[in-house]
């Protein structure tokens, strides 16, 4: 996909994550799109507040449910777009469903396991790697957290 492609789905993802912060959660949203076609297969923000859910990552939401919308639990050659590095958890996820390309907006130092911590993908027990775009509307992804992180210690 183009980097058109990119920074408009990445547009999608910002906007869920949007909901999420709306809805009190941490804001962090998620897409998955078939390359081929074009089409939002699903999408998500977080919710494990909401869900009472410690799993409940959008990107784990959304590979759930592009899941049950393709019929499959794998996801070869999808694109998920997130606005944060996936942390270990949704790696693996990623990982497990054979997702074919991932793209992230804003690198999480502290809680990232794909270019920061265990760097997920580049060990040698990961039997799935793939391929990976970062920084793509970094910079709204991060203001997008910071704002929410800052409203919440003015409380």
């Amino acid at each position: 996909m183009s980097d058109a492609h990119d920074h408009a789905f990445m547009g999608l993802a910002l906007a869920r994550a949007q909901a999420a912060a709306a809805a009190g959660e941490t804001p962090v949203g998620a897409v998955i799109v078939d390359p081929a076609t074009g089409k939002v297969i699903a999408e998500a923000g977080n919710a494990p507040i909401s869900g009472l859910d410690p799993t409940g990552h959008a990107e784990i939401l959304a590979l759930r449910a592009a899941a049950q919308a393709m019929g499959n639990y794998r996801l070869t050659g999808l694109t998920l777009y997130v606005t944060l590095e996936p942390c270990a958890m949704c790696a693996g996820a990623i990982s497990h469903a054979r997702i074919g390309r991932l793209v992230y907006g804003a690198d999480d130092v502290k809680g990232g396991a794909v270019t920061h911590g265990p760097r997920f993908f580049t060990q040698p027990t990961c039997h799935w790697r793939p391929e990976v775009t970062s920084g793509v509307r970094a910079e709204e992804a991060a203001e997008l957290l910071k704002d929410f992180f800052r409203a919440r210690r003015q409380r």
